[in-house]
This record gives structure tokens, sequence and C-alpha cells, in this order.
């Protein structure tokens, strides 16, 4: 192509052009990068932000929160650098959260009065309420916030004496794993023998039966009965077959427990015993708001209300079988089979959930569970039964603003490596490599000398 001046002059211009129209597209996207702001965590498990479950916490907050942390300057140690970048997490998702740094080192009294243990604690405080914190990590964290949210005492009492499954036990049938989730999120767990005190106190806000084994005492039934009257909050977790005495309280709540055991076929499908029901959908209730994860009770009977007619309390049908179960009336061996003259189709009732007003204007509260295993040690990380748990003692202690908040938060990502491992990798890296490069080189050279 022939250069004139007129095409000198042409792509001069296309030059000046571009580097203006360029120029001004760097502008422009400095400014939108200040007005506008977006983050995305690529991370495998989300780590770098916050999980539901403590953003959902973050929304109930409506005070302000204020977190003193006891460490030492960031080029000496590590810790305020780990809390600056846990903190800063939540004050994107809640503004008025104000962080502090003391150095014990510097200000030894203030740390001494304060009862600080160890480097990197923090004092939290809410709405007048402290706590301390040792642990830097989300969910330990979420759930301190959680226990400063959480009002009144929340005392939870097992009953013992009678073969139930024990709220401290570590045993697949008892209820450890779960109990923790409830202490960590500020409730008090208790066991109660009515043989020993003969009393229900009157700061327990629900009480629990879980799945007895031993006949209740005629006396002991009239005091469950008296606390119930009274308008106290219940969670009944019945093993299918014998009540051990507890008719009577049935027939108090108008509740029929129905003979057999949930058979259903599609856990089978899925590995899992016929004898173990799935729960894929619930009826519409503040526990299932939101909720769409599946719930698995692995010996569950059937439930039914005794009288239509009575009004007295508010029942919902919670929780329900798949249609294709059934409840199997005969004995667990060799093939079972539906059978229509003494078996019950489903979709069968599992889980009801029962309210009522009292004179206060207050709402009691009781749920009756035809399985004990669901919350258990052994079943506990099936499918959701450790939301369903928490949204079931949330809602007993009246505690609405917590249902929505999911069990877990995020995991924190650690990389566990045994010191052997890590001797070899280091050497690798530090000697291997190099060795390796300088014998290439030294071969790679040879052969070009020899050509």
């Amino acid at each position: 192509m022939e250069i004139t001046k007129k095409n000198r002059r042409n792509l001069k211009l296309q030059n000046i052009t571009f580097v203006v129209l360029f120029v001004t597209a760097m502008i422009l996207l400095a400014w939108l990068t200040q007005k506008y702001k977006f983050e995305s965590d690529w991370t495998a498990t989300q780590r770098n932000t916050l999980s539901t479950a403590s953003i959902e916490l973050l929304k109930k907050i409506d005070g302000d929160i204020s977190i003193t942390a006891f460490a030492r300057e960031s080029d000496v140690s590590q810790q305020r650098t780990l809390i600056k970048d846990l903190v800063k997490k939540y004050q994107k998702y809640k503004s008025n959260i104000e962080l502090a740094f003391i150095n014990p080192e510097i200000d030894p009294t203030t740390t001494r009065k304060l009862g600080i243990q160890a480097e990197g604690e923090m004092i939290i405080n809410l709405n007048g309420r402290t706590e301390h914190l040792l642990s830097i990590k989300e969910e330990d964290l979420t759930n301190t916030l959680q226990r400063l949210l959480r009002s009144g005492d929340h005392t939870i009492r097992f009953l013992s004496g009678h073969g139930e499954r024990r709220p401290d036990g570590k045993a697949n049938h008892d209820y450890q794993l779960f109990t923790k989730s409830l202490q960590d999120k500020g409730l008090q767990i208790r066991s109660l023998n009515l043989a020993e005190t003969h009393a229900i106190p009157d700061n327990t806000s629900t009480l629990v039966i879980a799945g007895p084994q031993v006949d209740y005492l005629p006396g002991e039934v009239k005091l469950i009965q008296k606390f119930i009257k009274q308008g106290g909050n219940l969670l009944w977790l019945q093993e299918p077959g014998h009540l051990y005495k507890l008719d009577p309280l049935a027939k108090q709540l108008n509740i029929e427990f129905i003979k057999g055991v949930i058979v259903d076929p599609t856990t089978q499908m899925l590995g899992i015993p016929a004898t173990s029901a799935l729960a894929e959908s619930y009826t519409p209730h503040p526990i299932t708001q939101n909720f769409t994860l599946g719930t698995l009770y692995p010996h569950s009977g059937g439930l039914k209300i005794a009288d239509e007619k009575d009004t007295h309390w508010q029942a919902t049908a919670l929780v329900k079988s798949t249609t294709r179960s059934w409840l199997e009336a005969g004995k667990l061996q060799g093939v079972v089979e539906f059978n229509p003259e003494t078996d019950t189709m489903g979709p069968i009732t599992i889980v009801y959930a029962l309210e009522s007003k009292q004179p206060d204007n207050k709402s009691q509260r009781v749920i009756v569970v035809a399985d004990g295993d669901f919350i258990s040690n052994q079943y506990l990380g099936n499918l959701g039964n450790k939301d369903m748990g928490l949204k079931i003692f949330n809602w007993l202690n009246n505690d609405d603003k917590f249902i929505s908040i999911p069990a877990t938060t995020a995991p924190d990502q650690q990389l566990q490596i045994d010191p052997t491992v890590w001797a070899v990798i280091g050497l690798l890296f530090l000697a291997g490599l190099p060795v390796i490069f300088i014998v290439s080189g030294i071969i790679i050279w040879r052969k070009r000398r020899k050509r």
C-alpha cells in the first residue's frame, strides 16, 4: 500500500482516537469500581465468605456488636490479621460491628482485670451481654452471637430413670452430638429423674421424653400431665410399640400411636433399610418454612389424631412418609409386603406439632415424634436431620427468630499433613528439584557439545 500524507493523517487520527477511547474506558472502569463492588468466592467450600447460617443470624440482630480482641501487633503475631479477616466478613453484612484491639503486653492490667486467658481471645458484646471467645472460627463466633441474642433462661430437661436415651451419652442411640449443638447455641441441657425430685422445676422451658424402655410410675405420669396442664412445652420421642404407661399423656394430647412400623421401598432403592422412613415434603408450618432438605426416620411408627372434634390443640401433621410407604402391622421377617387387610397405606404421619393458646396469651407447644433415632448420634448426620431437630427445639422454646437459621456454618478448611510428609515435600523442593535441574542441564550441555 502506498503511504501518502492522507494515509499518515488517517493513521495518526486513528491512533489518537484509540488512545482517547482507551483512557476514557479506563477512567469509566475505575469510576465503576469505586461506585459498585462485586466479589466472587470461587473456593470449594466458600471459605472466604460467610455461610447462610451466619448471614441469617446477622439479619436477626438489631443492636450494635462490639468486639475487643487481645493480641499483639501484626508484625509480631498473626492473631490480629486472622481476627481482622474474620470480622471483616461479618462487617460486610452488618456495618455496625466495631473491632478494637488491646495489646496484652502494653496493657497487662486490663488484660488481667478482664480475665483474658490467651492471646487472640475476644470479648463479644451485644445488647449489654458479653461472652469470651478463644476460637477464631466462623462457626464459634456465630454460635457466640446466637447465645448472646437468645434471651431468657432456656433449660431443656430430659427425663431419665426409665431407660431413656441420654442427652450426654456417647452410644449410637444417645444424643450427645445433638445436645452439644444445642448448648453451643445457648440452650441449657439437664437430666431429670422424677422419682428423685418429685417435681418438674418451674424454669423448664421444654421437657423431653426420649424413648423410655421401662414403665413410668403413676405419680410420674401425673407430674408430666400437670406440667402440660400448666402450659409446659414438651417433646415426646416415642418408638413404635409399648407406651410404658404413658397412655394418659397421649390421651391428654389427643394423639394416638398407630400399631406397626413404617416400611418404605424408596429407602431400600437408596441402599437404606426399608424400615427407614424418608420424608421429602412437609406441611406448611413455621418449623418447615423454607426447609428443603429430606429427613430420615430409621425406625418409625405412625400417628393420628384420636378425636377430630377436640379443638383444644391446633394440630399440624408436620412430617409424613412417602406415598409408596406403608405401616406394617405384622412381623418384619422374611419378605415383607403390603397387606391391605392389616397394614395402613402411606403417607403416614411421623411428626405432629401441637399448639394451644394459654390464658396469658402465651403459646404452649408440643411435638410428638413416632421415632427416637432421627437425632441420635448414629443418624444425626443423615440428610437434614440435624437442621430439623434444631428447628423443632427453637420452635418449642418460642425462639421463632432462630427457626430459619440453618444448622451448619461454612466448614473451616485446613490442610493436615504428617510431619514426615512435610519433610519429604521440603527435601523435594529444596534439594530434589535443584539436583534434577542441574543434572538435566549437564546432560543437555554434553549432548550439544558432542554435535
